[in-house]
């Protein structure tokens, strides 16, 4: 019904079914892993009304499971990327899991699928860092350069009275380079690849 992807690695698509709404996927070497992605494998659908809250689960330094909602898979949204590098030191949330007797190793992590109805899933509220952005970091790292550019040439505006004449140097008006940058961002934002053609 579900599989699991880490980059690098094989697809898990065996989870181990630990309940009859329970399913987990062990992660080895987790500390190595910084995004996990888990989809419906689209040969067995959710009942209707019904979707899959996601959670990551890694061993605290007692040895103890600690559970952290990561979002959700539904039959509208059968699959979905969780960053998951930032959470192993956080804090664990509720969780369905608790009292399953799980086998587990230290050093694995787990994923868990818990299928639950869907006015469900729409309360819970996972937790905040584990999103991953829908933004490409080209056009992140794009935004954040023309930004800095901005910054800087602003830094040294001055007025045509505070000017000093000098015959052997270009001056550019600051106006120039803010509809420059205002252009390339709406641009970027239409195309992020605009500036291939």
């Amino acid at each position: 019904m579900f599989g699991c992807l880490v980059a690098g690695r094989l697809v898990q698509t065996a989870a181990q079914q630990v309940a009859e709404d329970k399913f987990v996927f062990d992660l080895p070497d987790y500390e190595n892993i910084n995004h996990v992605v888990v989809f419906m494998l689209g040969t067995i659908p959710f009942p209707e009304g019904m979707g899959g809250s996601v959670y990551f689960s890694y061993p605290d330094s007692n040895g103890m499971p600690v559970w952290q909602l990561l979002g959700f898979v539904t039959n509208g949204k059968p699959s979905a990327i969780f960053k998951i590098s930032g959470l192993k030191s956080g804090e664990g949330s509720q969780h369905p899991f608790g009292t399953m007797n799980i086998v587990r190793t230290p050093s694995v992590a787990q994923i868990g699928i818990s299928v639950e109805l869907l006015d469900s899933l729409a309360q819970q509220t996972p937790v905040g860092n584990a999103a991953v952005s829908s933004v490409d970091s080209f056009t992140q790292f794009t935004q954040k350069m023309l930004d800095n550019f901005y910054n800087f040439a602003s830094s040294f505006a001055v007025s045509q009275a505070q000017m000093t004449p000098s015959p052997s140097e270009m001056f550019i008006p600051a106006n120039v380079v803010l509809k420059w940058y205002e252009n390339f961002q709406r641009r970027l934002a239409q195309n992020p690849l605009f500036w291939k053609t």
